[in-house]
Order: structure tokens, then C-alpha cells, then sequence
């Protein structure tokens, strides 16, 4: 009989991300019954305990060394069968969004993905999600066995470990022939956040007028704050920040805790990737702009002369 949650927990070269504490964590408040933690490649799987695992299945060899989608829907379909969850929780990542379709698919179960909330009711898991960009939310209920949750990262706040200890059991898979070959794999050399799983993010719109202009304003005030710089479409099309930095419906979507956006109107492609964020602060010169429909503060002001002050006040209250 199904039972429990099985959380995939992802990692880099050894090192959990954030979101594998978040999901155990979350996981284990539901009182869905054991929390079984599943990790792909070497990684001290045993420390997850201390965040709500009660068990955990290693996965390791070398077609798991690295992100090879055929390797690693045979590893998440093995660990199905090994524990028989009644959930499977993954963070809304382009790993999973790569992987979990084509598990669902294949075991003929249903997916809600990019939830940003998860609650028994009547002992039915109900996930929320946004929809219509994030404009409305609905709740969503999965009827199969095992049912599969996406969550997108900082919906819940990863905790500090308590010194707990899980016992690792290793899974023998097989990874099957792939249809890919992985030729190499160039790491970021940046101590950044990605914009995905941030907890701060300061973005900058196309008025910042040039690629000195983001530099100078945008990049500072993320500094000070420890946030990862963003950017709109049209400030990206423009040349003055990198596609990487790309937040809204065409580029990423996020989930901060805090976004400050310097100069952006809010335009609804926009508002769809961060519209979620728990504190929105807006500054615009446009006292009309759509963006303050959503911000929690919103700031009438030139950016340029209003950014200097806030990076000196912010840098000092958390310096305290």
C-alpha cells in the first residue's frame, strides 16, 4: 500500500541546494506518514536526516555522475517501486521539469507542478499553484498513486538542520541506453544565487538606459543586500544585461522573498515570473505604472537618485 513522500533532493557536486532542505522539511509537517529522501550522485545523503528524512536511497555510478535525463527517470522510477510513495515532492527546477513529465507519463500518473503552497484537507494533499501569470491562484488536488508536486523554491523557507541522521540505503538502477551523450560540463564560477532558488533578487528595467547604467545602479544595490541582479525583457533586448539575468514569462520565473525592481513598469510578461515574491518594492518615476498594482511598497522616485540612499540605509540595517 502506497505511503509516505519520497523527496527528490538535488544537489551540486555534493552540495544540497536549499530546496532539498525546504521540500523535507515541508514534507515531513504534513504528517503523510515516512520521508524518504532520494539522491542522485555522491553526496552525504546521511546529513539530510537532520532536516526531516527518515530514510534515504543513494543512487550512484557514473551515468549518474551527471544530468542525463534517461539515467535519471530510471533512478526516480526505481525508487517508486523500492518505497511506494503515495507523493513524490520536487523542486520546480529545469532538472525536474526535464525528468518528472516523462515519469508521470510513463507510470500514468498525474503532475501539478510550480506550487507555491501544500496542505491536507480531509487527508488529501491540495497544492496551490498561480495561474493565469500568476493573476489568480487555484487549488489543485492529484486522484493517482503515487501523485507528483513541484514546488517552486523559498515557498516555504529552508530550516536550520536539527543534527539529525538518516540511514542510507544504496539502489542499484539501471540506467538504461540514453539517447544522449554528455560531452562536458562548464560549472558557474559565480558565488551568485541563481535567479530560480534566490531569496533576494533586485532587478532593473529598460530605463537604466545602458549597460553602465545597470552596472552602476542595479548591481551595488544587490550586492549590498547579498541578492542576485535581474533584469526585464527590455532590458535585456537592449543589451544592458545578460539573457541569464532575464526574469518574467520569457525568461525566469521566481519566488524571493524580496524583489526590488528599479524602474520597471510591470508589463503583465514581467509580472508573471515574480508576481509570487513575498515583498515587492517598486520604484518607478510613473506614479501610474502597472508594476505598483502589485508592489508591497512602491517608491515614486528617479531611480538613479533614489537607489544611492536606499543601498546606504539597507547595507546599514543589516549590518546591525
Amino acid at each position: 500500500m502506497a505511503n509516505g513522500v519520497l523527496v527528490i533532493c538535488e544537489h551540486d557536486a555534493g552540495v544540497f541546494k536549499k530546496t532539498a532542505a525546504e521540500l523535507l522539511a515541508k514534507a515531513a509537517s504534513l504528517g503523510l506518514g515516512p520521508v524518504t529522501a532520494l539522491v542522485v550522485g555522491d553526496a552525504d545523503g546521511a546529513s539530510l536526516g537532520g532536516f526531516g528524512a527518515n530514510k534515504v536511497l543513494s543512487v550512484t555510478g557514473a551515468a549518474f555522475a551527471r544530468h542525463d535525463t534517461t539515467a535519471l527517470v530510471a533512478a526516480v522510477q526505481a525508487a517508486v517501486a523500492a518505497v511506494s510513495p503515495a507523493y513524490i515532492f520536487a523542486a520546480a527546477t529545469p532538472a525536474s521539469r526535464d525528468v518528472l513529465p516523462r515519469l508521470a507519463a510513463r507510470l500514468g500518473i498525474g503532475m501539478a507542478s510550480e506550487v507555491t503552497g501544500l496542505r491536507v484537507d480531509g487527508g488529501t494533499l491540495v497544492g496551490r499553484r498561480p495561474t493565469y501569470a500568476g493573476k489568480a491562484t487555484a487549488d489543485v488536488r492529484v486522484s493517482s498513486v503515487p501523485a507528483v508536486f513541484t514546488v517552486r523554491p523559498n515557498s516555504f523557507g529552508a530550516p536550520a538542520s536539527n543534527g539529525g541522521s538518516a540511514a542510507v540505503e544504496s539502489l542499484a538502477v539501471n540506467p538504461g541506453n540514453s539517447l544522449t551523450q554528455v560531452v562536458g560540463h562548464e560549472a558557474s564560477t559565480s558565488a551568485i544565487a541563481d535567479l530560480t532558488v534566490a531569496d533576494r533578487i533586485v532587478s532593473g528595467g529598460r530605463t537604466v538606459r545602458s549597460k553602465e547604467g545597470y552596472d552602476s545602479l542595479v548591481r551595488p544595490l544587490a550586492a549590498a543586500i547579498g541578492a542576485t541582479p535581474g533584469a526585464s525583457r527590455a532590458c535585456v533586448d537592449n543589451g544592458y544585461a545578460p539573457h541569464s539575468h532575464q526574469v518574467g514569462q520569457t525568461g525566469k520565473v521566481v519566488n524571493p522573498s524580496l524583489y526590488v525592481a528599479m524602474g520597471i513598469s510591470g508589463q503583465i510578461q514581467h509580472l508573471a515570473g515574480m508576481r509570487t515574491s513575498k515583498i515587492i518594492v517598486a520604484v518607478n518615476t510613473d506614479a501610474t505604472a502597472p508594476i505598483f498594482s502589485v508592489a508591497t511598497y512602491g517608491v515614486v522616485a528617479d531611480m538613479f537618485e533614489f537607489a544611492p540612499l536606499l543601498q546606504k540605509e539597507l547595507a546599514a540595517a543589516l549590518a546591525q
